[in-house]
């Protein structure tokens, strides 16, 4: 259910009391181990090692090879050098850096990166591609583009967190022999859906989660549909879909299962719900703006927030399950930052969300985040189909239906992110998926 994804400094202290020769020459056989299984037709292999542990792992794997009858290249990188010669490998080690990297590669190094993603033969990184933070994901300078990841002891925060996650490419774990300890980051697992209850044959249409979509404004309907749908498919027994009179028609048309009430009507909708998913299609006026205020304040019933009820959204004070699902533009706009900010410093803008707004907040991309405060934050793997539009009012159903169920919030977002993720890869699509493909394949993953 859960995996756990280690930061920096949480390497070091498992590391800790522990002999580094003897861990290095477990990593570098696991690295050697991995060459030899998936690339066993490459003679020509060029490591690249830096002055740390990082580059004595490639040291020991140099010898491995070279045991197994590899031609092995070994290029030493110090802070100053010019170009190096990397020879004409069919395969290259990234040994350069390590976890501890932080910031930018220096100018010698930088070129050296350069040389390797030049090389056009695949490259196979040592726990981290040199120039991602291994903690953050964070890239601030050159980096190399792996084909493979070999990590050690468990895998780490940077290999899950955009734009880190664009580098790593596959990604095998070497056991070393450490111990566990508890980590601040966790990735999820599709095990996490076995939290969501199902249907009994106690429950009613209500008390299997009763959810009240508000949103739909002319020309925006089918955002309400959409999550109205997908809270339905996410086992919701009874959803009710709360929108201007004009937009009702529309959405009678569009809604066969669902309740319609005027927007009028909303607060008489809430007292048979059981959550609230607020915002789908919503709109941006000032009278969207206060009604997303007053629900928030004024209702004890769980909410996701999203989409246009994101808009100019202040902090509020509630004691019920609250979840923001905004992506880096909204999110941006909420901290006052450029979204290009936010896709660079996915982790702290998240943790700055969360101490704005006290709720959980999920950020989604790829590596959905999902924070709250005090506890463990989860990374939910994405899948690059669900770039396309309406995906997110799929996901606004989904945690809407979990919230009703009774999943408390962080739960109910990790647990959508990951139905979410896990629908649109059991999609016979893969080019041209919809939203409305992704709804219709959630019974598949949860039943």
């Amino acid at each position: 259910m859960f995996e756990s994804l280690y930061t920096a400094d949480e390497m070091r202290a498992v590391e800790g009391g522990h002999d580094v020769k003897k861990l290095m020459q477990r990593a570098g056989r696991g690295l050697a181990e991995l060459i030899l299984d998936e690339y066993d037709d490459r003679k020509s292999i060029t490591i690249v090692c830096g002055p740390g542990n990082n580059g004595g792992d490639g040291r020991v794997a140099a010898s491995r090879l070279r045991q197994a009858q590899r031609d092995v290249r070994l290029v030493e990188s110090k802070p100053e050098d010019e170009e190096k010669d990397l020879g004409r490998p069919d395969l290259i080690v990234d040994a350069l850096f390590g976890t501890g990297f932080t910031g930018e590669p220096r100018p010698g190094a930088a070129r050296l990166i350069e040389q390797i993603n030049e090389a056009d033969v695949d490259v196979i990184a040592v726990d981290v591609p040199s120039g991602v933070d291994a903690s953050t994901g964070e890239i601030a300078g050159a980096v190399v583009d792996a084909e493979w990841t070999v990590t050690f002891h468990r895998e780490k925060v940077g290999l899950y967190v955009a734009p880190g996650t664009f580098h790593r490419g596959e990604l095998e774990v070497v056991d070393i022999g450490l111990e566990d300890r508890q980590t601040t980051y966790a990735r999820t697992t599709p095990e996490i859906l076995d939290l969501v209850p199902l249907r009994s044959p106690r429950d009613t249409k209500y008390t299997a989660g009763s959810v009240l979509v508000v949103g739909g404004s002319p020309g925006l309907t089918g955002a309400a549909c959409l999550a109205a749908r997908a809270a339905f498919r996410a086992d919701a027994g009874y959803v009710a879909v709360a929108a201007p009179r004009a937009s009702l028609p529309v959405i009678e048309q569009q809604l066969l299962e669902a309740v319609k009430r005027p927007l009028e009507e909303v607060w008489d909708a809430a007292t048979r719900a059981r959550s609230l998913a607020i915002g789908p299609g919503l709109g941006r006026s000032d009278g969207a703006k206060e009604l997303v205020r007053r629900l928030l304040e004024e209702t004890e019933l769980p909410a996701i927030v999203d989409a246009d009820a994101l808009f100019d959204l202040q902090p509020f004070a509630r004691s019920a399950p609250t979840v923001l699902t905004p992506h880096s533009g909204e999110l941006g706009r909420l901290l006052d930052v450029d979204a290009s900010w936010i896709d660079a410093h996915r982790l702290e803008a998240c943790r700055r969300a969360v101490e704005r707004f006290g709720c959980v907040v999920l950020l989604k991309g790829e590596g959905t985040i999902v924070a709250s405060p005090g506890e463990q934050t989860l990374i939910v793997p994405g899948f690059p189909s669900l770039a396309t539009a309406g995906t997110g009012d799929v996901l606004t159903g989904i945690v809407g239906s979990f919230l009703a169920k009774g999943l408390d919030g962080r739960l109910a977002a990790a647990a959508a992110a990951t139905a979410h993720a896990e629908a649109a890869a059991e999609a016979p699509q893969r080019a041209g998926l919809v939203a409305s493909d992704v709804i219709e394949m959630l019974p598949y993953v949860l039943g």
